[in-house]
């Protein structure tokens, strides 16, 4: 006869787990014998090897007490579902993985190759990694609203690095974003060039327009305007300033001009 320490041993498993499986009820847990100590017999022996077996195969808990009891043909029926599952569950960890194998990736978790292309080619003109941060979930927002499109967009994106002045907006900006103060009076030729670029869509959106093509549908500004907001309050002064040079924003495809800019 075992102390629940030597059945563990032989069994190769922990007093922990053995008590566990009394708590659960596989288990039957004898009577403590004059001595004050539980022993166990040679059919426990072989009902936890039994059960250890099945835990170790992935049988779950809450099944190991059925199948100890099933006959041959109920047994084999049992292990076939668990068999099915263990599949399914396989698949699912698989999928996990491969997640996870992008998230060790960066950008590409929620971005298409050639959004993460683009980010790449800020990285290699030095814009700070802050605000190819800030590039990248404006992108997310994008890219989950208009799908279909971003190879066209992303075609006329990585074309405009070209623009010295679209650089030069980039560059500015991350020296602005990582500095510290609050109201850097660089904001003001930030907001010109974006001004500038803004005008220059704001032309050939009414070019395309008036020969008739179709403008696409727009996809929620307002979110990627929050978003520069929430992600730096400067970005509300570069919207005010860029509001006073007649623009309600710098994020539409097709740029809003304002009536009437405020003063």
């Amino acid at each position: 006869m075992l102390t629940i320490s030597q059945l563990a041993s032989y069994t190769g498993v922990t007093v922990r787990a053995v008590r566990h499986y009394h708590q659960i009820g596989l288990l039957p847990e004898p009577e403590r014998d004059a001595s004050g100590y539980r022993r166990y017999g040679a059919a426990t022996v072989v009902s936890l090897i039994r059960i250890r077996t099945l835990a170790n195969a992935g049988v779950p808990l809450s099944q190991i007490g059925e199948l100890l009891e099933a006959d041959a043909a109920d047994f084999a029926e049992a292990v076939q579902r668990i068999d099915s599952h263990l599949c399914d569950e396989i698949e699912r960890l698989e999928a996990s993985r491969k997640q996870i194998a992008q998230l060790a990736a960066g950008d590409s978790l929620t971005l298409p190759p050639e959004v993460t292309s683009y980010l790449d080619r800020l990285r290699q003109i030095g814009v700070s990694e802050r605000v190819v941060e800030g590039e990248r979930d404006g992108w997310i927002l994008v890219v989950a609203r208009w799908p279909e499109r971003i190879h066209e967009i992303m075609r006329a994106k990585h074309a405009q690095l070209a623009d010295p002045q679209l650089v030069r907006l980039y560059l500015l900006g991350s020296e602005i974003l990582d500095g510290d103060a609050d109201d850097d009076p660089r904001l003001e030729e930030l907001a010109d060039i974006l001004a500038d670029l803004v005008e220059q869509a704001y032309t050939s959106s009414s070019s395309k327009s008036n020969r008739g093509e179709t403008a696409p549908d727009d996809v929620p500004f307002d979110l990627l305007d929050a978003l520069a907001v929430e992600a730096d309050p400067r970005a509300q002064r570069l919207l005010d300033l860029m509001r006073k040079r007649g623009w309600a924003t710098w994020t539409r495809t097709r740029p809003e001009r304002l009536a009437k800019p405020p003063t």
